[in-house]
């Protein structure tokens, strides 16, 4: 399946799971707000970023992996209890990059305030994470 097809079920979902590898290679796995940056164009991006919310820690674990290990894949799905027919996952399989200043972050931000008003009021301050997709998997019925 294509870029094209999940891209309005993407756009219309507020959350995601981004897996990283982390010490040993363990799958480390967080949930996360993201955006597509770039929608339409052949470079398109997904894009996450750390925002205000209290961390224990700036040096975040998923930041750490993602520069020992750029891999990642990124989940995002629909469920209905009431309803299997509305099932549907999608997974961005790809390579990422820790952006902290620049056009490349100012982008990322400028994506995830389009899509959450809370990141219009009090938008992400912290690094950014771009996603440069090399394959899409997914179930869509």
């Amino acid at each position: 399946m294509s870029f094209e097809l999940y891209l309005p079920r993407l756009d219309a979902t507020p959350f995601a799971v981004l897996a990283t590898h982390g010490p040993g290679d363990r799958l480390d796995l967080v949930p996360c707000c993201f955006a597509v940056d770039g929608p339409g164009t052949e470079s398109a991006e997904l894009v996450t970023a750390v925002d205000h919310k209290p961390k224990r820690t700036t040096r975040l674990a998923r930041l750490v992996n993602i520069e020992r290990n750029p891999a990642v894949t990124l989940l995002v799905d629909h469920r209905d209890a009431d309803d299997w027919n509305q099932l549907w996952w999608v997974r961005a399989h790809g390579r990422a990059r820790v952006v902290d200043h620049g056009p490349l972050h100012s982008s990322a931000v400028e994506a995830l305030a389009k899509k959450y008003p809370q990141y219009r009021q009090r938008p992400p301050a912290g690094p950014a994470v771009r996603i440069t997709v090399d394959r899409w998997t997914g179930w869509i019925p």
